[in-house]
């Protein structure tokens, strides 16, 4: 499978919820697609069924690749703590998840663009691969030439949330890492003990 560039409300719709960010057609109609997608006769879904469900929406919403998600997962469980909120601090670690939750771009789309276009660094150094896991105290900063870029203006300017694990300066336009986000400060829907039942299968 390729990464998903299509409707992202007609996703949202499957999931039951808009988790791409507010979105004024799922909110008129917030049911599955098809004409069928109303019903209540819908098929009810198997405990594997919801569990896969719960991985494919983790995906989606991050804009991973099954491959990627298993690895992710893999070295998830390696790692001391409870694996569903490891799996979520590695997830939110990427770079691209890291420059949207600075508001540097406004989707995470839009990160993994400038990301793969040489407009991010890390550390000082260029960094253009979206998966690189950003560690404690990396700072994550946009390339100088790159910041009157009007895309990163406008995001910066529409910036509207701030996260207690991140440190971000408007001035100079770059951000740190500076703790590892709780499973309460990280707002995505995700029933994360759900995808550690379907793996550990």
């Amino acid at each position: 499978m390729a990464r998903y560039i299509g409707p992202k409300t007609k996703i949202a719709r499957k999931f039951k919820d808009p988790i791409y960010g507010p979105d004024k057609y799922f909110e008129k109609k917030n049911y599955g697609p098809g004409m069928h997608g109303n019903s209540k006769r819908r098929k009810k879904l198997s405990e594997y069924g919801i569990q896969l469900q719960e991985k494919q929406k983790a995906k989606y919403t991050y804009g991973i690749l099954e491959k990627q998600f298993k690895n992710v997962f893999h070295k998830a469980t390696r790692k001391k703590g409870i694996t569903g909120e490891v799996l979520l601090q590695l997830i939110e670690s990427r770079l691209d998840n890291m420059v949207f939750r600075l508001g540097i771009a406004p989707s995470r789309n839009g990160a993994r663009q400038l990301v793969s276009h040489r407009h991010i660094t890390v550390n000082g150094s260029v960094v253009n691969v979206p998966s690189y896991e950003v560690k404690l105290g990396d700072v994550i900063a946009v390339r100088e030439k790159s910041k009157s870029l009007e895309v990163i203006q406008e995001a910066l300017a529409a910036k509207r949330n701030t996260y207690p694990w991140l440190e971000w300066d408007s001035t100079l336009m770059k951000g740190k890492l500076v703790s590892l986000p709780t499973r309460e400060d990280i707002p995505e829907n995700i029933k994360e003990q759900l995808i550690v039942e379907l793996y550990s299968k």
